[in-house]
């Protein structure tokens, strides 16, 4: 399709997107390869393939070289019908676009070439940066920006050059290079972003003439423009407003700034949709994550993964969730969870930790001090405090006492313990899986459960109580013990006896 006919139909299409990714990172300083580091949770490839797919390229061309297994292995994951180069030598910008290109045959149409490391780069200013190109009928156009310390950028040289230190011209007379650039060049606060749209024939015969007489020896992209414009053809510009979009990432500390500046851009965004943030700057989100109106925020709430969050929930203070689906007017504080599932009216926490699998029926509690692994819990049940409740499958209207444990691991094989409704598990008891707890049953304070209780059971695991009066007479005489004992009236105490009472007259089908 050629221009004339894209811009008639309205299409953004172009023929090819050559993402450049294939550079060394070395002063990231990782073991993994610096495009595979995450801002708000989500690598900075990612962000590049997601922005380039927004112009709906006929080809969309990586180019890997540095570390190119991890890459690979990833866009393997995230895009695996891109389009893979190898750049086995980093020659330069036009070096990688020659290999970018190589087996794509001759292209006609246009080719837009970005960088895998430019995470702020959204796939609207792309869509504008072809608009623009194929308004002004131009040949190159070139994404720039006015920085105001632009040291290290590529400063754009315009027609009118020395008329001041933007330059105003009509077009770009050439792209100097920071180590290239004489003082006065150096001055220039327009810069290069990197980021450029081509018509196809003008970049394969810019492509044709590079050569490496420059400060690094490498074959820069940047000198096609020459010979584009000693050719009599239009070299434009598209400057934005946005900065961050044509920031790169090199280091740990502009990793950090990135994921700083994404995430104040993500926390006002769900500001404005109403949801409520009480200190976002202790407020993380990621990128994927998906808020409901009136959702609450407390301090120090990271948001992760592709977590969800419906209406009235309160989310904080101090909570991690990572892929976890709240439902409406659930409450989770202090709280760490991932690849969960928490019921609207749900209450978690403070100081749970709800490992992957854990489903949370509504109006359900997982309490203080409480771990949950695998555990399908019904709805209205709780486990309010101090347990281990790994691979249960827990029905509604259940209460699990204080001080249970599931005991789920024999050593060699982890097995299932299920709770049937209105079941009650008094504290302090283990249950041995594989254990079934039918309807309605009882299990006594204190039991170690090996054996299925039968609904409407009581099961009673334990050693039986023996009492040794006058122990402490005979054996601690003088103890302070032995002192309160032979003060003691010797009757039961009234709260006590108050709850005997109270309890003797309740019938057993009201016990719970």
């Amino acid at each position: 399709m050629s221009t004339n006919e894209q811009e008639q139909d309205g299409a953004q299409q172009v023929s090819a997107v050559v993402v450049l990714a294939a550079g060394g990172g070395t002063r990231m300083k990782s073991n993994k390869s610096k495009l595979l580091h995450e801002v708000a949770g989500r690598s900075m490839l990612s962000y590049a393939v997601n922005a380039a797919e927004e112009v709906e390229p006929e080809h969309l061309v990586v180019v890997v070289g540095h570390r190119r297994e991890q890459v690979l292995a990833h866009l393997s994951e995230i895009a695996p019908n891109v389009i893979t180069a190898v750049q086995e030598e980093q020659n330069g910008t036009g070096h990688a676009v020659q290999c970018g290109l190589q087996g794509l045959g001759e292209l006609r149409g246009e080719i837009l070439v970005t960088y895998g490391d430019v995470p702020m780069l959204t796939g609207e200013t792309l869509v504008e940066l072809v608009k623009e190109h194929r308004a002004q009928k131009n040949h190159i156009t070139v994404l720039t920006a006015n920085v105001p310390d632009p040291f290290g950028y590529g400063r754009i040289i315009r027609d009118d050059f020395g008329a001041g230190s933007a330059g105003h011209g009509d077009q770009i007379a050439r792209i100097v290079e920071q180590k290239d650039a004489s003082p006065e060049e150096q001055a220039v606060t327009e810069i290069n972003s990197g980021i450029y749209i081509f018509n196809a024939e003008t970049l394969y015969e810019g492509l044709k003439h590079l050569k490496t007489d420059n400060a690094q020896g490498e074959l820069y992209l940047t000198d096609v423009i020459g010979t584009a414009r000693a050719n009599q053809e239009r070299v434009g510009a598209h400057m934005i407003d946005d900065l961050w979009q044509t920031e790169g990432v090199n280091d740990r500390v502009q990793l950090a700034r990135m994921n700083a500046e994404m995430n104040r851009r993500i926390v006002e965004k769900w500001m404005k949709n109403g949801v409520t943030v009480q200190d976002p700057s202790s407020t993380w989100i990621h990128a994927d994550v998906d808020l409901a109106q009136d959702v609450t925020l407390l301090a120090g709430t990271h948001l992760e993964g592709a977590t969800s969050v419906a209406t009235g929930a309160v989310i904080g203070p101090d909570t991690t969730l990572t892929s976890v689906e709240v439902g409406e007017d659930a409450q989770v504080v202090r709280t760490h969870g991932s690849f969960s599932v928490i019921g609207a009216g749900a209450t978690v926490g403070p100081f749970s930790f709800l490992r992957p699998g854990t489903e949370l029926g509504a109006k359900g509690k997982i309490g203080a001090f409480v771990e949950t692994k695998n555990a399908q819990i019904g709805d209205g049940s709780k486990v309010p405090h101090l347990t281990y409740c790994g691979d249960a499958r827990i029905g509604e209207g259940v209460n699990v006492g204080a001080g249970t444990i599931f005991a789920n691991y024999d050593g060699t094989n982890k097995s299932v313990t299920h709770l049937g409704d209105n079941v009650f598990i008094g504290s302090n008891s283990v249950l041995v899986a594989p254990v079934d707890i039918a309807d309605g049953a009882f299990v006594a304070a204190g039991s170690a459960v090996v054996e299925d209780v039968p609904a409407g059971g009581l099961a009673v695991a334990r050693g039986r109580q023996a009492v040794k009066e006058g122990w402490v007479n005979n054996k601690r005489p003088n103890s302070k013990a032995a002192q309160s004992a032979s003060k003691c009236p010797g009757e039961v105490h009234p709260d006590v006896a108050a709850s005997r009472e109270k309890m003797a007259k309740v019938k057993p089908e009201e016990y719970k």
